[in-house]
């Protein structure tokens, strides 16, 4: 959403039809992930109702809190933690939730792993599982 928002110039961003069609576009897109092209999916039923909320300029998380009232499954979309080029010191900031989402991501299983540590080792030894974001 922040996307179209900063695609779009300033004086349409108050204009409904000039959002939604600027959503279609951002939707329309080839380079779109499998994560983005399902939110579309969920998206563009509701255009109109994305678009009003949006030419008010309320705030991305607050749009989705809004929407999710329509279609909950919108804000349930996860998008994976970028693990390209990261150096043990980053992978000590993230949570072992995150850790063990990256795991699922890549299809590993950690049996045996209790420690924050054994998480981290994990994910640097299946970096090489770490693939495109395609379903």
């Amino acid at each position: 959403m922040q996307d179209v928002r900063d695609a779009m110039p300033k004086a349409d961003q108050t204009n409904k039809p000039a959002i939604e069609a600027a959503l279609g576009a951002q939707c329309a897109k080839d380079t779109l992930s499998a994560r983005e092209r399902k939110i579309c999916y969920y998206i563009d039923p509701i255009k109109r109702d994305v678009a009003h909320p949006f030419s008010l300029g309320m705030p991305v998380d607050r749009l989705c809190k809004r929407i999710n009232k329509s279609n909950s499954e919108i804000c349930g979309v996860k998008f994976p933690v970028k693990t390209e080029n990261l150096e043990k010191k980053d992978l000590t900031k993230l949570r072992v939730k995150q850790l063990k989402s990256i795991l699922v991501d890549r299809g590993v299983e950690c049996k045996g792993c209790v420690e924050k540590e054994e998480f981290i080792a994990m994910v640097q030894n299946t970096e090489h599982l770490a693939g495109s974001d395609e379903f």
